[in-house]
């Protein structure tokens, strides 16, 4: 990145302005850097906001030890943005997939504050952060977004209720006091308080509590958009759901028993089978103690399934892919035991099947298709369709024993965080 467009990109953050004070050096609150004799004196001044928050900040990839709960700085939100103050904070697998490295974070070593530079297809990222030939520069921990360039912070979550504390410049649409949630990107819901572009929030109807807006608003649009557009199960087909007792299983079977389909789901112990039954599977299996396709194979009479969701990944994706009727569909959504090995196109072959790997993200593109999809999960909500089952709250402070309890199978339902 040239120098120019380093002070380019400084300048746009929130919380950072600067100035050289004089032609050889360039003078920051906390160091100076050297200014190339090219390029010319500006007039300016640096300074910072004083608001501080605590949050969850992860600074190598590994185990749950790794979160620490440490204080970070916010600023005011620009044009386009508000500042929330988070009530409820959602936890999913896919957060302990960013923590371990499972899917692409920062390189090492790296404070998740300020988290990942993406500016036009190139990525800086870590607290002593490489740009052309600068190092140790050190950037506020903030939130910018400004058409396809971003800041993002990289506490881990991805989901959360709040109240909205202060808008953006010009902004409509949105005031302070309201009860907002938000899920997706930009990552970073481990705080306190987090700045966030008022495009990716959603209005929480009065009837939402917000642990429950909290646990649902993922996991809720995971699952509307799983059984609603990705594969659209329709009444007659037959579904099989594997780990149906965890949070976005637990939605997917009464969301496909609602639209009247036969479920069928995988579970590690009685207790979560007779969970899976409350949530609407016909049939629970639990593959700690029988051969789950063997199992599928006699309750579809040899026929197989028009569907299976998997979330698990390595341990159960050959077995999914044998479930599978004729033209039957693989929606492989997750990896909690591990990325899945490749699959040779002849093994679909066979029985002519389709297989995806969806990402929430690509099917809420737009703000209309986020609207919908979070208002159709709250419509559900409120009538009955889904009922949402918090069964762990943990201190926000204490994420890490939350990890690490998700990780070793000690959850079902949804975990939710209070700061």
């Amino acid at each position: 990145m040239s120098f120019s467009r380093l002070l380019q990109v400084t300048l746009q953050s929130p919380l950072f302005c600067f100035s050289p004070s004089s032609n050889s050096t360039l003078s920051f609150p906390f160091f100076t850097l050297p200014l190339p004799p090219t390029q010319k004196p500006l007039i300016a001044k640096a300074s910072f906001s004083s608001n501080m928050v605590k949050a969850i900040r992860v600074h190598e990839l590994g185990g749950p030890q790794v979160l620490k709960w440490e204080d970070v700085e916010i600023g005011e939100p620009k044009e386009g943005e508000v500042r929330v103050t988070n009530k409820a904070i959602g936890l999913n697998f896919i957060d302990v997939y960013f923590r371990k490295g499972v899917y692409k974070a920062p390189s090492l070593p790296f404070t998740p504050v300020p988290g990942s530079f993406n500016i036009e297809g190139d990525e800086v990222s870590n607290d002593s952060l490489a740009i052309g030939s600068f190092t140790g520069v050190r950037f506020p921990p903030t939130y910018y977004r400004k058409e396809h360039k971003e800041m993002i912070g990289c506490q881990r979550s991805m989901e959360a209720v709040g109240i909205v504390t202060a808008v953006g410049s010009g902004l409509t649409g949105r005031k302070v006091g309201d009860l907002v949630a938000y899920a997706g990107q930009p990552m970073g819901s481990y705080a306190e308080e987090q700045i966030l572009p008022a495009d990716k929030v959603v209005p929480v109807p009065s009837s939402i509590d917000p642990v429950v807006g909290a646990s649902i608003m993922l996991k809720g649009m995971t699952a509307q958009f799983l059984v609603r557009r990705c594969f659209k199960v329709e009444p007659g087909h037959t579904v099989l759901v594997q780990a149906a007792a965890g949070g976005v299983g637990s939605l997917l079977c009464q969301w496909a028993n609602a639209l009247g389909a036969t479920v069928i789901g995988t579970v590690s112990s009685k207790e979560k089978a007779a969970q899976a039954k409350e949530d609407g599977c016909h049939h629970t299996i639990i593959y700690t103690e029988e051969d789950f396709v063997a199992r599928v194979n006699e309750i579809t009479s040899g026929n197989g399934v028009e569907v299976v969701y998997d979330s698990v990944g390595k341990d159960t994706f050959q077995g999914s892919l044998a479930c599978l009727k004729l033209r039957g569909y693989l929606v492989n959504f997750g990896q909690s035991s591990g990325t899945p090995d490749p699959v040779p196109l002849s093994t679909l072959a066979a029985k002519s099947l389709f297989l995806t790997r969806p990402s929430l993200m690509q099917y809420n593109v737009t703000r209309d298709e986020l609207l919908e999809s979070a208002g159709e999960v709250f419509t559900n909500v409120a009538s009955g369709v889904l009922k949402v089952r918090v069964n762990h709250t943990y201190p926000l402070s204490e994420a890490a024993k939350a990890h690490e309890d998700l990780e070793n199978r000690k959850t079902s339902g949804s975990i939710v965080l209070i700061p």
